[in-house]
Order: structure tokens, then C-alpha cells, then sequence
């Protein structure tokens, strides 16, 4: 019983789902305050953009699983790791919801911008760590170049979905039920940059902001390791 303890805790540290099932928990209990106190569901949307952001951590640790104990057969990890491609702009999307803060009354301003602040970090904590998880599998196989040239285009993708949820309100599961539509979609504003410059520069801002995150995540993590040696 106690070794089994022990084993359960080391996954949940190695694993980060200490803070992540924390900061996830405090998100919900302030918007579940805010509903107590107002009355009103305002912001529901929050706790449906926080379940997608786990969508993509959980499928990276099924490929993390199939990885440990069927390292040869990289043939199964091909279904969850697309799912895991196709979800994670909804992690990182999560900041784009700042988009709907306006005064609301009774709650105060200040209440909402701490409440969408800590589901904000808690979308972007589940998609640095899952594409943390994604890289260590991905230099196993490839080697260290394959798994940065990996970390850089799906980055890029992430700016891209999260502007197709954002302005176009596409949504990941699209891809399977409209994926000619999408791709129409892209090509019409991508073809031609000029006509279409807040594309461009939206996917870039985002895209970059999230890669500065995603270094200073796994600089925090070389220096843990360090310490550890």
C-alpha cells in the first residue's frame, strides 16, 4: 500500500498534476464563487475552454504510456498524437478569452481579471507541459534537431488554430466534419497577406508568445535538473 503511494505521488510530481489539477481547481472554484454571488453563469464558456485544454495533456501522456512500454511500435501512438495536434490550440487559446472582459456587475472588474487570469495560465500550463512531453518522445525516436524543427511547426499550428477559433470559430472537431472548408478558409487569408495582415499578424503574436513561454518552461526545468545532479 505504501509503495504503491509512493509510486502514485512520483508520477504525480514527474508528471506535473499537482499543479496542474491545482491551478485547474482554483479556476473553477472562482467561477463557481462568481455564479454563487451573481446569480448568473456569465463566463460559462471558461469552464468548456478549460475541459479542451486537458484534451491534449491527457492524449500526450497516452503517447507518453504506449511510448514506455511499446517503444518499437511507433504505430501507436499515431491516432492519439493527432488528436493531441488537433487539440492543443485550445490550451494556449484560453488567453484569447480576455477578449470578453467588460464590467459586469455586482462582481467587481477585479475579481474577473483574476478569474480569467488563472484559467488563462492553466490552459497555457496543460499545453507547454503536453508539448514538453511530445518533445522528449519525439527526440527519442528522431533525435534532438528533429524535436526542436517539431516544437517550431507546432507552435506555428498553435498560432494558426488559435486564430481559426478566435475570429473564424472553427472548432478542432471541424476537422474531421469540415476539413475542405477549412483549408478553403486558410488559403483565402494566408494566399494573400497583404489583404489579410491581422491574420498573419495575429498567428505570429500568438505563436510567439507562446514559444517564449514553452523556453522559459523548459529553462526552469534544465535548471531543476541541474540542482537534482
Amino acid at each position: 500500500m505504501v509503495n504503491d503511494l509512493r509510486r502514485i505521488h512520483r508520477f504525480c510530481v514527474n508528471h506535473l498534476v499537482y499543479p496542474l489539477v491545482l491551478s485547474s481547481l482554483l479556476a473553477c472554484m472562482l467561477f463557481a464563487a462568481r455564479v454563487v454571488f451573481s446569480e448568473r453563469w456569465t463566463y460559462r464558456f471558461l469552464m468548456w475552454n478549460l475541459f479542451l485544454a486537458w484534451i491534449p495533456y491527457l492524449c500526450s501522456e497516452l503517447v507518453a504510456l504506449l511510448h514506455q512500454r511499446f517503444p518499437r511500435a511507433w504505430w501507436l501512438i499515431l491516432v492519439p498524437s493527432f488528436l493531441w495536434l488537433i487539440f492543443l490550440p485550445n490550451a494556449p487559446y484560453i488567453i484569447t478569452d480576455w477578449w470578453h472582459l467588460d464590467e459586469r456587475a455586482p462582481v467587481p472588474t477585479w475579481y474577473d481579471i483574476g478569474m480569467l487570469a488563472m484559467f488563462a495560465w492553466s490552459g497555457l500550463f496543460l499545453g507547454v507541459a503536453s508539448l514538453n512531453r511530445m518533445q522528449k518522445i519525439i527526440r527519442e525516436y528522431a533525435g534532438r534537431i528533429v524535436s526542436w524543427l517539431f516544437v517550431f511547426s507546432t507552435i506555428a499550428a498553435c498560432g494558426l488554430g488559435i486564430y481559426l477559433g478566435r475570429f473564424l470559430r472553427w472548432n478542432s472537431w471541424d476537422l474531421f466534419s469540415q476539413p475542405w472548408e477549412i483549408i478553403a478558409d486558410v488559403t483565402e487569408r494566408f494566399a494573400h497577406p497583404r489583404q489579410n495582415p491581422g491574420a498573419i499578424g495575429f498567428t505570429v503574436l500568438f505563436a510567439m508568445f507562446f514559444f517564449v513561454c514553452y523556453l522559459t518552461f523548459i529553462s526552469m526545468e534544465h535548471r531543476q535538473e541541474e540542482r537534482i545532479q
